[in-house]
């Protein structure tokens, strides 16, 4: 392993032993037609989340944009209908940081009884200055970024492992090269105590692995039509900073987009992992994938190796039963 600071000053640790042959870039441009296949998308009125929708719009599939903000989701959606006047969009209201509104976004798709393709765990908060907490008590990261998609997807799971002649569903979980150096504190687990705004933040990104990782292990148990994948889209421009660090003003708010600008990539580049776990044929459940880069800073998608304690099934499974007594969703898989 290589440690280092990046400009923000904060430590990585970045594994360096995996020599990655060449091989053609993968694009957007290679996405095979998604006709007939529905798409779940959180977070998709920006960034990542708004990439992912546009291309998988373009692509022919039907886009459902899961978002906190009405007004948001309206303007997203609007924005993709000028590119692609053809596109099949919806929308869900959703705020992850709340488990009643998790559940009633669930229940409304359900009531559909339509087949989810694709769900794509996507939306995040980064890096808050001050502790805050969600309606239901817990840390606002880890509330938004893992409790809320770990409700969502075990409460839309009949709907990704419905029987069809159709390829396998696809659960798609972005986590974040800031998983690394995390610690799963479970009795800390929601920062009631020396509250830190980027620890927090690397621990919601290791939750999302180990999380992605069990999942697959338990449908692969279950012996149903779906696969969970995981992904991270290196350093990306998107809104996270802004709503994040940059939210407590002062040096570090002036100084974020200068170094994304400086070392990192378009949010349409960051969110190409996420497609090609979407949609490539060479995608395996429970693998990780991310950028091919320096530092899997950015680049191309190609698949990538964790941090080995996001392997740790022990570690996955004390989360897994953590996170069902504290949301009280309960899978069908075990």
């Amino acid at each position: 392993m290589e440690s280092g600071r990046n400009p923000l000053g904060r430590e990585w640790s970045f594994s360096t032993a995996e020599k990655r042959p060449p091989m053609t870039r993968w694009t957007a441009a290679q996405i095979p037609p998604q006709h007939g296949k529905l798409a779940y998308i959180t977070g998709a009125n920006s960034g990542i989340g708004y990439h992912a929708a546009l291309e998988l719009a373009r692509a022919g599939a039907t886009v459902i944009l899961a978002c906190r903000d009405q007004a948001k989701a309206d303007a997203a959606r609007k924005r993709i209908l000028a590119e692609i006047p053809t596109a099949h969009l919806e929308i869900a209201h959703l705020d992850l940081a709340s488990l009643a509104s998790v559940r009633t976004a669930a229940q409304s798709f359900l009531a559909t009884g339509r087949r989810l393709d694709l769900l794509i765990n996507n939306a995040g908060i980064m890096a808050l200055p001050e502790r805050r907490l969600s309606p239901d008590g817990f840390e606002l990261q880890l509330a938004t970024n893992h409790f809320g998609h770990f409700a969502l997807t075990g409460l839309l799971l009949p709907a990704v492992t419905q029987p069809s002649p159709a390829a396998p569903a696809r659960i798609v979980t972005v986590s974040s090269i800031a998983h690394r150096g995390a610690t799963m504190d479970f009795g800390n687990l929601n920062w009631e105590h020396n509250y830190k705004p980027w620890p927090a933040y690397r621990r919601t990104k290791l939750a999302n692995l180990l999380f992605g990782f069990e999942l697959h292990r338990r449908l692969t148990r279950a012996q149903l039509p779906a696969i969970s994948v995981v992904v991270h889209p290196g350093v990306s421009n998107t809104n996270l900073f802004a709503a994040g660090p940059g939210s407590g003003g002062g040096v570090q708010a002036i100084m974020a987009p200068l170094v994304i600008r400086l070392i990192g990539q378009s949010d349409a580049q960051g969110a190409l992992p996420t497609l090609y776990a979407a949609t490539s044929a060479d995608i395996q459940g429970g693998h990780f994938y991310g950028p091919d880069g320096f530092r899997e800073m950015r680049g191309y998608p190609v698949e990538v190796r964790a941090e080995q304690q996001a392997y740790d099934e022990s570690l996955a499974t004390q989360l897994w039963q953590v996170s069902e007594q504290l949301t009280g969703v309960r899978y069908s898989v075990a």
